[in-house]
């Protein structure tokens, strides 16, 4: 398949999902970006426009580990949550970003449950 077509198939589905999804400060949207190497999750306000807390596999504590790519997408959720709770949030509406559920976003979302947030 042509590389650019499949990033527009993403880019439109993402579009589609974010129709329907929207970010607020009791509960924000939990943004999920996957580059080949690393991956990247946000949370975000939609009505301010601000990123309330961010965390990817590039942050020092993650990136010293040993493990695949599910293994340290899995600490990203982990880390995520944990910097949610200190914000005091428990609540995110989950945007995979036009990714399919499937293996380091269901990752990211398993080890976020983990640390204690719903949705």
């Amino acid at each position: 398949m042509n590389p650019k077509v499949k990033s527009l198939r993403r880019k439109n589905i993402h579009y589609r999902i974010r129709r329907t999804i929207t970010g607020v400060v009791e509960r924000p949207r939990l943004s999920v970006f996957r580059s080949n190497t690393d991956i990247y999750v946000q949370l975000v306000d939609d009505v301010k426009s601000v990123t309330l807390a961010a965390a990817s596999s590039k942050d020092k504590d993650i990136k010293a580990q040993k493990g695949t790519k599910v293994d340290k997408s899995k600490m990203v959720g982990a880390a995520i949550a944990r910097k949610a709770g200190e914000l005091g949030i428990k609540d995110v509406i989950f945007d995979r970003g036009g990714y399919l559920y499937h293996g380091r976003v269901k990752s990211v979302a398993d080890g976020a449950r983990e640390g204690g947030l719903q949705f």
